[in-house]
Formats: structure tokens, C-alpha cells, sequence
């Protein structure tokens, strides 16, 4: 006789169909769950574009090209704060005015000044080239939008910045480039045109401040060659020695008497410099020696020069004899 299994093994067997089908319902449902995921990330609610004005189409241009200036903007407003000495009325330096007034150093200003520049100049040949008025990025031409996109070609001249600033924007595909997109082409320009120091040992040149800050006020100024290096020189000028880059000076092409003679005023000019007590309107006229425009002195200036060095000489001498008493 076959024994019939008991009521617990039927209950055993049944809990554990049941916990199957339990499963199996969770699995299915998460399946359902993730067709609903799906079915929602594919239905995307269709949201239509509205047109602009032609008024509003207006305003955002302009205020499209108020971005893109803001630091040309600043750059300019920079320049007219430091030139014109506006912050003389509670600060003695423009570095420290700077600092306290918008929180960055007098390099970032220069920075900007020097951005400014190189914005205007690119604005102005494109002007010249094309005749476009609208300058900006939404017309035919890409123009920078900020400081660090310009940064490396400040020491360019302008028609080498118009050049490189056209190339970048063609290997940005026609969008702005970034500084370094800039920075590299103008290496690769560098390395193809790679040329030694064109400079002598006493060669007269005349000097070119571009973004240099050490150089305010002395552009046009002569100065005579005493070092060369591989890409700078040592440069004596009227007031002291310089160690300037090659694309900060211009030769004046001076025969090898006119150097000799430059020579020799440069050299009056530093020993009246050395004297101690050299008075303004002294410094005055060395000053003027050091701003020729031609490889000589006048009568009236030899005479002028002359005399300051008698003065200095009957000074030094009137300074000896009470030493010695």
C-alpha cells in the first residue's frame, strides 16, 4: 500500500511555488517598471522655438557685443585711469590704486591695457580690409571676447596680430580660438621665421615701447648696443642701462662715424648723471640729448652740455678743496 504524503510536505511544496511565482511577479515587474523608464525617456515633449523681435533681435546684439568688449571696455578705461593719473586723489601708486579699488595686481592691468590694444588693432584692420561696421562674432568676422585669448599676441606688430588672430580662428573651425590655440601658432610662426640678433656691439637704435612697461615715456629714444644676446641686448640710454627684446628696437642705420660720435655724447651724459648734486633743469637737457632724432648737437645744445659739465667739474672741484682743508 502507497503511502500518501503528508499535508505538511504538500504545504512545503506549495509555500515554496509560491515564493517562485513571487519572484517571478518582482521580476516582472521591474520589467514593466523599465518599459515605463524607457517609454518615458523616449517621449519627449516637443518645446517649439520662439522667434525674436526685431526690436529684441537688436537689443540682444548689443548686448551680445557689450560681452565681447567688456575687456577690450576695461582694458581702455585702464589706460585713461593710469595716463591721466585719476587715482592720484587717494593713492600714490597705480599699482596699490589696483589692488584696492578692483582686487587684482597692476600686471593684470597691464594685462588688459595691453589686450586693448591689440582688440583695436585687429578691429581697425578689419575695418581697413573688409569695410564691415558690425563687429562681431554673429557677423563675418570672429573678434576675441576676452583678455587671455589675446595675451600672446601683444608683442606682435599689428598686421602680424591681424595674421595670427586669422589663422587661430580657421584651426578653431571658424569659432573663437582660445589663447592656446593662439600661443601655438605663433610658436610654429617663431620657429619657421627663427632669425639670429640682427644687432652689433655699438649700433644706434631707437627704442619701441610696445606693451613694455619699463619703457614708458622713453619711445623714440636712442640707445647705443653694448651687449647682445640670443634674443635681447643690453642697451646705455640717457638715464641708465636696459636689457630690451630685439622687436623692442629699430635700427637707425647710422654710418660708423655717427655711431662714434653717439658714443661719445653718451658717454658725457653718464658722467653728468654720476655727479650728485645735478640739479632738474640739468636733468632736463640730458634728457632732451637723449630724445635726438639725429646723430648730433646743435651749437646751442654743445654749448648747453658744456656748461653743465664746467658747472659740475668747478663743483666737484669746490667739493675736493673742502675735503682737503
Amino acid at each position: 500500500m502507497t503511502k500518501k504524503p503528508s499535508s505538511r510536505r504538500k504545504k512545503s511544496i506549495s509555500s515554496v511555488i509560491s515564493d517562485s511565482e513571487l519572484s517571478f511577479k518582482r521580476s516582472d515587474s521591474r520589467i514593466s517598471s523599465q518599459e515605463n523608464v524607457d517609454s518615458a525617456a523616449i517621449s519627449v515633449a516637443v518645446v517649439e522655438i520662439e522667434e525674436l523681435s526685431k526690436e529684441e533681435e537688436s537689443d540682444r546684439n548689443l548686448l551680445e557685443r557689450k560681452v565681447e568688449r567688456a575687456f577690450f571696455e576695461a582694458g581702455k578705461a585702464l589706460m585713461e585711469l593710469r595716463d591721466r593719473r585719476l587715482y592720484r586723489s587717494t593713492h600714490h601708486t597705480f599699482e596699490n590704486y589696483c589692488r584696492d579699488r578692483f582686487g587684482h595686481s597692476r600686471q593684470k592691468s597691464n594685462y588688459l591695457i595691453a589686450a586693448a590694444d591689440v582688440y583695436e588693432n585687429l578691429t581697425t584692420i578689419c575695418c581697413q580690409n573688409y569695410g564691415i561696421d558690425d563687429l562681431t562674432t554673429n557677423s563675418s568676422q570672429i573678434l576675441p571676447t576676452s583678455e587671455g585669448q589675446v595675451r600672446p599676441m601683444t608683442k606682435l606688430e599689428p598686421q602680424e596680430q591681424w595674421e595670427v588672430w586669422q589663422t587661430s580662428v580657421e584651426i578653431a573651425g571658424g569659432k573663437v580660438p582660445s589663447g592656446r590655440v593662439v600661443k601655438d601658432v605663433i610658436e610654429r610662426i617663431m620657429e619657421r621665421t627663427k632669425a639670429p640678433n640682427p644687432y652689433r656691439v655699438g649700433e644706434v637704435c631707437q627704442l619701441l615701447v610696445k606693451d613694455n612697461p619699463d619703457l614708458r615715456g622713453k619711445g623714440g629714444n636712442w640707445c647705443i648696443v653694448n651687449h647682445v644676446g640670443e634674443f635681447s641686448c643690453t642697451v646705455t640710454m640717457w638715464d641708465g642701462e636696459y636689457t630690451i627684446r630685439i622687436d623692442h628696437m629699430k635700427p637707425l642705420n647710422y654710418l660708423e662715424s655717427e655711431c662714434q660720435q653717439m658714443q661719445q655724447i653718451s658717454d658725457r651724459i653718464s658722467k653728468l648723471r654720476e655727479h650728485e648734486n645735478l640739479e632738474e633743469a640739468a636733468r632736463a637737457v640730458l634728457k632732451h640729448v637723449g630724445e635726438l632724432k639725429r646723430p648730433y648737437l646743435t651749437a646751442f645744445e654743445e654749448e648747453l652740455l658744456k656748461f653743465i659739465e664746467e658747472k659740475c667739474l668747478l663743483s666737484s672741484e669746490v667739493a675736493g678743496n673742502f675735503t682737503g682743508c
